[in-house]
């Protein structure tokens, strides 16, 4: 009666035999006594961690009111369920899909046929790329015509569903982990449908392929309707649509057009996409939706978004829905977004004009959260008392330390702007992040004479501010900080040069008439700079707050920050101010000597993100015991510097700065995020999925660190890294600050700057090429700053 599934059912037990031998055999080989096992059951409890935190709480999430065709909230459809992080379409993948995302996931299953007639679900029509199937078949490839053009590869209509037991799924994205190769065999369909999915999506890419080699798909979907019980079946041929419609029987599935790129030719008809998309209304004979690429909708050029379309409004109107894909935490998306995918998912869902009714997405968690935690929130108050603390403004979308970065984080909804304070020569306290201006301003080609090396300060040579005056220094142009520039991932190239340098008065003036709640002033390199320049950078930023009234006012948090606990000394006598010690360096552990040590000069400790968290490669392996210790002393926590961008997040935050944000606030209980992104913190805190005991549906769960590397086998992951060193009690104390020594102006000042303005790195500049050509410094510059 639906003899391909009756096939499959006898071949049920052969595969479940078949599987456990090919587990056996790879046990065998890399040397890993039940590591399948070991894997799926540390997966497993991964899947269950994100079921904590749904406890009772008086905190509920409002009814939303959607601009979707049904009102409802926009589907979450995961590609190859949780693809960004397991191999795409795998089991664990699915499952972690259903267990991470909202109740009504709809898992979607790319078909392909074997050469036996069975349906599995694979990333692509061509096996090379996310399969290890060349190892087993070393000269199975063949060329075959494939939507139009000559394809050479591994195609699973050569291979019967039983010679592909022995074949293991990869990750087929190079940025993507890949310690799970080679851990989980293909997937049928029919063993997607015994995970009972929320919802089920199939999409046929090209089923003109299959009939080529006697595979064609509509029977099969006919004959197994009443099992299959899809959801959604989409594909890019009109002409397979068309042979589905009406033919269903009893079964609820909404059939889907797939557009591809607008210039390409649909085979089925031989019109280009971007001639079908012009006439909406004949989609409707036989289909109820459409699913686009991204920019079908929010085009972009040079990077920057541009206007929308009128697409989904037009498609509505119509009584389609709309789809859009292309959605990854780890995929470029336009630099309106600031590396944060949360803030394109609601440019989609959440915006004045339309909703679109469901995103195909690789990180269904960063899909899910966007739309039950984060959308229809702007208007919202905090929901946590965490604070935002800027890192030089709002670094990541203007030059740091302008007015600019400054007025952007005040915007963002930053709680707490700084100021790292520099000197000039003629003794202005100003705004930057560092002494050597070579890392923020065009220093480097604009008093490329005034370079040399300061040993006491930094290893390499720069330009610093002691040895310019303010005017020289006013005359620079401010660069934007691009850590991920050696990946291509630019922040905002449009703002490069743009804004001003502000004096520590200016930025106190800004500060008092803002709505930022408190200021964070960070104060280094003050025994340098009393000894050897003569300037007293502590006693220039105690006046300034007190001509700026903030050592008697009560309306604005001041907080002292510094590495140097002889300079927090100096600030010990104004009780209204916090002092912060600044532990820079990675450490694995504060043992009780040394907070006590702490204590004596600290109100608050800021400390590196990594000092939290054990390492393994770009995995974590665990939380350390310093969060702990230091909240248990009674200390504020502040953790700095977070940013957006995927390289810099580790793989068990699934390339999401949300869920990081999520695990230092929730169980390491932060009171402070600093942060080059402040406006993906505020969005965060503004959520009611902040709180862990909230009675949502859907809440936001913190990782779990060393799940994802204890479920790794021995020989996947690199060696351990050695672990961080010991604060100890000696490195927590300074000496005592020297007195300012009258030092005599050696130097006289340089011509103006240069125009040429190379791109500017987040750490101190490596500038030991600076006595070569001014040209090669620059190329040099453009090509490997970050």
């Amino acid at each position: 009666m639906e003899p391909r599934f009756e096939r499959e059912r006898e071949r049920e037990s052969q595969r479940d035999r078949a599987r456990e031998l090919q587990k056996a055999t790879m046990e065998r080989e890399r040397g890993q006594l039940q590591h399948s096992l070991e894997l799926e059951l540390m997966l497993r409890l991964l899947l269950a961690s994100w079921l904590v935190g749904l406890a009772a709480s008086a905190v509920t999430t409002p009814t939303a009111k959607w601009q979707t065709l049904s009102g409802k909230a926009p589907r979450v459809v995961a590609r190859g369920g949780f693809s960004g992080i397991v191999p795409d379409s795998s089991q664990l993948a699915y499952e972690l899909a259903m267990s991470s995302s909202v109740k009504d996931v709809i898992l979607y299953c790319n078909l392909q046929m074997t050469k036996d007639g069975i349906g599995m679900c694979q990333y692509d029509t061509i096996l090379d790329n996310s399969t290890d199937i060349q190892s087993y078949y070393p000269k199975g490839q063949k060329s075959y015509t494939l939507n139009g053009e000559q394809v050479r590869g591994y195609f699973s209509v050569d291979f019967t569903s039983e010679q592909l037991f022995n074949v293991s799924l990869v990750q087929n994205v190079f940025s993507r982990p890949s310690i799970f190769d080679g851990a989980f065999p293909l997937y049928m369909l029919e063993d997607l449908l015994s995970l009972k999915p929320p919802g089920l999506w199939i999409n046929v890419e090209s089923n003109t392929f299959f009939k080529q080699h006697k595979q064609d798909v509509t029977p099969y979907i006919i004959e197994g309707a009443s099992i299959i019980k899809a959801n959604y079946i989409s594909s890019p041929e009109i002409g397979f649509l068309k042979s589905l419609n009406g033919k269903l029987g009893k079964a609820k599935t909404k059939f889907v057009l797939k557009f591809l790129s607008q210039d390409s030719i649909e085979p089925t008809i031989g019109k280009s996409y971007s001639t079908i998309l012009q006439d909406l209304k004949s989609i409707k004979a036989y289909a109820s939706g459409i699913l686009v690429p991204k920019d079908y909708i929010w085009p972009v050029n040079k990077g920057y978004l541009e206007s929308s379309t009128s697409l989904v409004k037009e498609a509505h109107a119509l009584g389609l829905e709309v789809f859009t894909s292309g959605f990854g935490n780890d995929l470029q998306m336009s630099y309106n977004f600031s590396y944060d995918p949360t803030a394109e998912y609601l440019k989609f869902v959440d915006n004045a004009n339309f909703s679109v009714d469901g995103v195909l997405t690789d990180f269904p968690i960063t899909a899910s959260e966007s739309i039950a935690c984060l959308a229809h929130t702007q208007g919202n108050r905090k929901q946590a008392k965490a604070l935002v603390i800027s890192h030089n403004g709002a670094s990541g979308i203007y030059p740091g330390s302008t007015d600019l970065a400054y007025q952007q984080a005040v915007s963002d909804g930053t709680d707490v702007i700084d100021c790292s304070v520099q000197m000039s020569k003629d003794g202005v306290a100003f705004c930057l992040d560092s002494i050597d201006l070579t890392g923020g301003t065009n220093a480097v080609t604009a008093f490329m004479d005034r370079s040399k090396a300061v040993p006491e300060i930094q290893q390499d040579a720069g330009v610093f501010s002691f040895d310019l005056s303010w005017t020289e220094i006013q005359s620079l142009k401010p660069q934007m900080q691009n850590p991920g520039a050696k990946s291509n991932l630019l922040r905002n190239p449009a703002a490069n040069n743009q804004g001003k340098l502000m004096t520590l008065s200016q930025f106190l003036d800004f500060a008092k008439n803002s709505s930022a709640s408190g200021i964070l002033i960070n104060i280094e390199n003050a025994p340098y700079l009393a000894s050897k320049k003569g300037l007293d950078i502590v006693k220039s930023v105690s006046d300034a707050l007190t001509n700026a009234s903030f050592d008697k006012q009560t309306e604005k948090q001041v907080f002292i920050q510094s590495d140097d606990t002889a300079v927090l000394s100096t600030f010990k006598t104004n009780t209204s101010y916090k002092r912060v010690l600044m532990i820079k360096e990675t450490v694995s552990s504060i043992p009780v000597p040394s907070v006590t040590e702490i204590k004596q000069y600290a109100d608050a400790v800021s400390i590196n993100r990594f000092s939290v968290t054990k390492r393994t490669g770009f995995f974590l392996s665990g939380f350390t015991d310093v969060a702990k210790t230091l909240k248990k002393a009674n200390l504020t926590l502040f953790i700095h510097v977070l940013r957006n961008e995927f390289i810099a997040i580790p793989y068990d935050y699934f390339s999401d700065p949300i869920v990081e944000i999520d695990t230092y606030i929730n169980p390491l209980e932060a009171d402070g995020i600093v942060t080059e992104f402040p406006s993906t913190a505020s969005r965060y805190l503004r959520s009611p999925c902040v709180n862990p005991k909230a009675n949502l549906e859907y809440t936001i769960v913190p990782s779990t660190p060393g799940q994802l590397v204890q479920a790794a086998g021995p020989g996947a992951l690199p060696p351990a890294e050695a672990p961080a060193p010991i604060l100890d009690p000696a490195d927590v104390v300074d000496p005592p600050l020297p007195p300012v020594v009258a030092v005599a102006d050696q130097s006289p000042e340089a011509p103006g700057p240069a125009t040429t303005t190379p791109a500017k790195s987040g750490q101190p500049a490596n500038v030991a090429g600076v006595l070569l050509s001014l040209m090669m410094v620059v190329f040099s510059f453009v090509q490997l700053r970050g």
